[in-house]
């Protein structure tokens, strides 16, 4: 694993502490529920450590250079304890989904603290059904939702082994570097910077074409870049002052349906998950009075630039793209459609290369003066101008995991709210489903529960067009008469003992 000590965070790692200001915080993780009888603490403690040595970073904390001259440095923590990082509740009994939901925001709503490593696992016991979950929290600028993937997999085995790992890898963390230390390091920072604008400038000269395509292509992002900040997101109930609470809620459905839905209608699963997500949000507009005619929400949507080989590697390797939700469409296939239409154009734009020209331009100076570079394009890539809510969606495992012998049933994800912004919706797909977390801010959106509902009934909607268009084949061939909301049914499924 490429994680050392000293390692620096790049200016896109560094943008996510720069961000996290009154109450926004720039927490992620994952809601993962499992079959069964929680495992002993002793026996999960010890599984957890008998695997700590693959990844690093977690046991290494933040530190800052002198005067933030360039962005802070990866260190391990020689004062690391498992114990800060892991422990188990107990709900109250009884308790279902709702109780579990508060304990989820309860856990959510403080930042993590900065003199530690920025993670923390919390085992969850006490359901009426027979059946444990893991709440899973670290720092946006530790991982990004395709590393916090890898993150998870950790934990899990692809097959039932219900014996913990016994043998801890021998930990030899390096010294704490001193004040001089960190001033030497921002000093020879400036020559980095230095030896960096050479070294392009040599191989720009040594391929002219090549580095005139680049820029030319940098330069046309950056004008779409531009472009969008002249076309401002819609003021909406979304982008308010938050408070510092959070509510979760999540909806959990299968991969089929939304593959059936692809496949009838000629779209992508991304685009079925993008305009099930408005037709949500156009129905909760809709209750709080909000008249959403021609209206389009404008999503933060991050893309991963993460290659293969960098599976298993911490920190940031995303881009964004400034996704569409027509709320103001009223027919599903119609709002699909236009999702699918605005998508593809979004694939052939520079928008994303515009985002990485920035990021790319503010990593030649990390190691020289962040703080001047980074506040304007880290206000930008999470302004209320821009982006009404953060949609996030990703890939899973297709197979089923375990942890100490119990089966992984369910992976909710988590996203981050950054300041004035209500939501934030993520979705990952795992072992044939389509799961989606919902975090809220709690004073503004206590009725988030309805977003979870409302996905239902929006996929519901395009399920009965998909039937029809495929001559009422798939998952069933009730089209009118199929009216219970999906949601529930699925949460029924997902609950039974």
């Amino acid at each position: 694993m490429a994680q050392r000590h000293m390692d620096r965070l790049t200016s896109f790692d560094t943008s996510f502490l720069s961000n996290e200001k009154g109450n926004g915080h720039m927490a992620i993780g994952a809601v993962l529920v499992c079959a069964g009888d929680p495992p002993e603490h002793k026996d999960f403690v010890a599984h957890i450590r008998s695997r700590l040595h693959l990844l690093p970073r977690l046991r290494q904390r933040l530190a800052f250079p002198p005067l933030r001259l360039g962005t802070p440095f990866w260190i391990d923590d020689r004062d690391f304890d498992l114990a800060n990082h892991v422990r188990r509740v107990t709900l109250p009994a009884p308790s279902g989904d709702a109780e579990f939901h508060d304990l989820v925001g309860e856990v959510l709503s403080p930042p993590l603290d900065r003199s530690r490593p920025l993670w923390e696992l919390v085992l969850v016991e006490g359901f009426e059904e027979h059946r444990f979950a893991i709440v899973y929290k670290t720092h946006h600028a530790l991982a990004d939702g395709f590393s916090a993937v890898d993150i998870g997999t950790l934990l899990f085995d692809v097959e039932p082994k219900s014996e913990p790992g016994r043998e801890e890898a021998p930990w030899n963390p390096g010294r704490s570097p001193s004040t001089l230390a960190l001033v030497a390091r921002a000093v020879a920072g400036v020559w980095a910077t230095v030896g960096r604008m050479v070294r392009w400038l040599r191989k720009a000269a040594g391929q002219p074409g090549r580095a005139r395509k680049r820029a030319a292509d940098g330069l046309a992002g950056l004008w779409e870049v531009t472009w969008n900040l002249a076309r401002p997101a819609p003021k909406v109930p979304l982008n308010v002052e938050i408070g510092s609470a959070r509510s979760f809620s999540w909806a959990g459905f299968t991969l089929e349906d939304f593959k059936l839905i692809k496949n009838a209608l000629g779209v992508t699963v991304n685009d079925v998950i993008l305009a099930s997500t408005a037709g949500a949000l156009r129905r909760w507009l809709h209750d709080r009075e909000v008249k959403t005619e021609g209206m389009e929400l404008k999503a933060l949507v991050p893309v991963s630039i993460r290659t293969l080989n960098e599976h298993g590697e911490l920190g940031n390797r995303l881009t964004a793209m400034r996704g569409p939700l027509p709320v103001g469409i009223a027919d599903p296939v119609e709002r699909l459609r236009v999702v699918h239409k605005e998508m593809e154009a979004l694939k052939t734009s520079k928008q994303p290369l515009g985002a990485e020209a920035i990021w790319g331009l503010n990593d030649w100076f990390r190691d020289f003066a962040p703080p001047l570079l980074l506040a304007p394009t880290a206000s930008i890539n999470f302004s209320t101008r821009l982006f009404n809510l953060l949609v996030t969606n990703f890939p899973g495992p297709q197979v089923p995991f375990y942890i100490l012998g119990r089966e992984l049933e369910g992976v909710f994800p988590i996203g981050f709210l950054a300041q004035r912004h209500a939501l934030a919706i993520a979705i990952i797909s795992y072992n044939g489903q389509v799961n989606f977390g919902i975090l809220a801010d709690r004073a503004s959106m206590p009725d988030v529960e309805q977003i979870s509902s409302y996905l239902g009934d929006a996929l519901d909607e395009l399920l009965a067009a998909a039937r029809i268009a495929s001559g009422g084949k798939g998952n069933g061939d009730q089209l009118a008469g199929d009216t219970q909301p999906r949601f529930a049914r699925e949460r029924e499924r997902f609950t039974e003992a």
